[in-house]
């Protein structure tokens, strides 16, 4: 038998943070090594973070990130660890996998595949390394081999898929069975998307099953550098089975996964196979180290496996929520923040928000405890919600009691400090001097658009002081729907630091508040207060009550809106092929309506895009974003679809 203690690190990072970073890597390590383990496994460009941008462009940020691998080395005695750092060499610059094995630098992997797509861009920073491509380098004061290679560690052999190597059809592991290797290692960055991580069980499984060997995957955690939220997710798999995986979406600095595995087992089945071939001792992949990984007793896996939640029957709604309460907490952490300030409307939308900001304090408070732990904010973790988070209801001549009796109520369910104030005087002394200045008062319809503005934007100021006074984060509260279609007021419910909810559509986010009120996520359980939200119809209250407006009067019918977004924007459809998948699925209204529909949503967006310009930074959250800076780029000035549109026709 040869059994080996392996581990997997998810590890919370941020760019350009070396202290930081050096310490939470440092502390993941000196865990492992009082565990016993032999294998260490951390994630992609856990050193100097992933998302560095355009920093990696500073040759002074690969030569930061080598001192700290200097400074790592000394606590690598009796164990192999796999770090993440660029590597710079005269060619360019490189992703790679440092291992350092007992004291030593002993090689560094490089990344052949480079994910160039959606919210990553890795081609504007790195090259990707020649396959069978070697060289030596002088790193960290010491010599080894660099390249595409398999670290042979005395008797186990270890090959590496760095993330996308691992994503692509034709993977950079398929030989590795080929070549003896018993250990697979994966340092991933891999960004968190509704249901992705089934798909990573999936690759994880069948490299391990197919390669017949050990496979451990390392991913990042939390909220790194502001919009990609990492959910961690460790995996260990061996014969296509998972044998440890980390729970996801921890609020710790560094999540381990522990398993003891029998390498012995996987190699007899490898060499049941008679097409499989050893790797030749002179091929130049190969890297012979001399240091024995330590052995372990037999044994299962050492840690538990996913939480109740992840088997979920609605998976989504509690990957919704436990993502951005993430994202928050670290966001909030990370800048420095004192707590959320909320403009509360009484409406869906900002009663999600204020949700979302209570729970990632209550689920922090949950996983870390009120012993030790401080939260985001420099408070315990049981610090009164009041102080974490302010709503604000703030009301105009439009407003109704029924949002603020749910404003009210929203606030008051969740503990958080309550204003509410009047705005309807600043809105009259700005229509005051539009209208000396045009010579005319302002008037319902003719100036509607101005009108509706103006109390949106009024409410800005003093949401924005609040939030200065409490050194707190104010958070906007427009949905994905909005931002399609630019139905919101720039410099009004726009204004804040972040946007929270501007990855998910409306459609969806009232079908989360509709479950968060029946049944809410694992551990918390059902708010029926949020009745109050959701017995709404969704409205800007910006018009006189007796216009009795209504989002879905003014745009479209939410669910056609959303289906009309993927086809056009995440399938780039054309005007009528949108048209004709309409008419399929929404078979309850006439070609003439949806035809309108069709270009009213073309037209839309296309004079909109610079609102989505400006939007604050937003959680990417599914791979239907529309943040122009990091998956959706659309021109300012554009045709609008003129021809197009136009080619529509009545029709029936």
């Amino acid at each position: 038998m040869r059994w080996l203690k392996v581990a997997a690190a998810a590890v919370n990072q941020t760019p350009l943070d070396w202290q930081g970073n050096q310490t939470r890597l440092l502390a993941a390590i000196t865990e492992a090594q009082a565990q016993g383990v032999s294998l260490l496994v951390t994630p992609e460009l856990g050193v100097t973070g992933y998302g560095c941008e355009d920093a990696f462009l500073g040759f002074d940020v690969a030569t930061r990130a080598e001192a700290v691998i200097a400074t790592l080395l000394p606590h690598t005695r009796g164990i192999c660890v796999v770090v993440g750092a660029p590597v710079a060499i005269e060619s360019g610059l490189y992703n790679g996998a440092w291992v350092l094995a007992d004291g030593h630098l002993v090689a560094i992997v490089a990344k052949e595949h480079l994910a160039g797509d959606g919210v990553h861009y890795e081609p504007r920073w790195f090259k990707p390394w020649p396959r069978r491509a070697r060289r030596d380098v002088v790193r960290a004061g010491q010599s080894c081999p660099f390249g595409d290679l398999v670290v042979s560690l005395d008797d186990i052999r270890v090959g590496f898929e760095i993330c996308e190597d691992a994503w692509i059809p034709v993977r950079r592991g398929l030989d590795f069975a080929a070549l003896d290797v018993d250990v697979i290692v994966n340092p991933s960055a891999s960004h968190f998307a509704f249901a992705k991580h089934t798909t990573r069980e999936q690759i994880v499984r069948e490299g391990s099953r197919s390669q017949r060997a050990v496979y451990i995957y390392a991913n990042l955690l939390g909220n790194e550098a502001g919009r990609i939220v990492y959910d961690g997710g460790s995996l260990i798999a061996a014969r296509g089975e998972l044998v440890a995986q980390a729970p996801r979406f921890s609020f710790k600095p560094y999540h381990l996964t522990v398993a003891n595995v029998d390498v012995a087992l996987l190699r007899r089945e490898r060499h049941r196979v008679s097409t499989l071939e050893a790797l030749c001792p002179t091929d130049a992949r190969l890297v012979q180290v001399a240091f024995r990984l330590p052995e372990a007793e037999p044994g299962a896996k050492t840690n538990p496996g996913t939480a109740a939640w992840e088997h979920a029957p609605h998976l989504k709604h509690e990957e919704f929520a436990r993502a951005v309460a993430l994202g928050l907490y670290d966001y909030a952490r990370k800048s420095g923040t004192q707590g959320y300030v909320v403009s509360l409307s009484g409406g869906a939308d900002s009663a999600a928000v204020a949700l979302l900001a209570h729970l990632a304090q209550r689920l922090a408070a949950t996983e870390l405890g009120t012993a030790t732990s401080l939260d985001a904010f420099g408070h315990r973790a049981d610090a009164l919600p009041q102080e974490l988070l302010m709503c604000v209801y703030q009301a105009s001549a439009n407003s109704s009691q029924a949002t603020r009796d749910a404003a009210q109520t929203v606030a008051t369910a969740l503990g958080a400090a309550f204003h509410a104030w009047e705005i309807q005087p600043l809105v009259d002394s700005y229509t005051t001097l539009a209208a000396q200045v045009i010579g005319r008062p302002l008037r319902w319809p003719d100036d509607d658009l101005a009108l509706q503005n103006i109390q949106a934007r009024v409410r800005a100021p003093g949401v924005w002081c609040l939030a200065n006074l409490r050194r707190a984060l104010l958070l906007t509260t427009s949905n994905r729907s909005e931002a399609a279609v630019g139905y919101a007021t720039m410099d009004g419910d726009t204004c804040g630091g972040l946007a929270p909810i501007a990855g998910v559509d409306k459609a969806y986010l009232k079908r989360w508040l509709r479950f968060m009120e029946q049944h809410g996520i694992e551990g918390i359980g059902p708010m029926p207060w949020l009745a109050c939200i959701n017995q709404q119809a969704p409205t800007a209250e910006l018009r006189p009550p007796s216009a009795h407006q209504s989002d879905e009067e003014d745009l479209m019918p939410y669910e056609l809106l959303d289906r009309l977004e993927r086809h056009a924007i995440g399938d780039k459809r054309a005007p009528a092929d949108c048209l004709a998948l309409l008419r399929a699925e929404f078979v309850e209204l006439s070609r003439a309506t949806l035809a309108l529909y069709v270009r009213r949503f073309f037209s839309l967006w296309a004079h909109n895009q610079w609102k989505r310009e400006r939007y604050a930074p937003s959680f990417h959250l599914d791979d239907q974003n529309l943040d122009p800076r990091s998956w959706c780029r659309f021109p300012i000035l554009s045709g609008g679809f003129a021809e197009e549109l136009g080619h529509l026709g009545e029709g029936e």
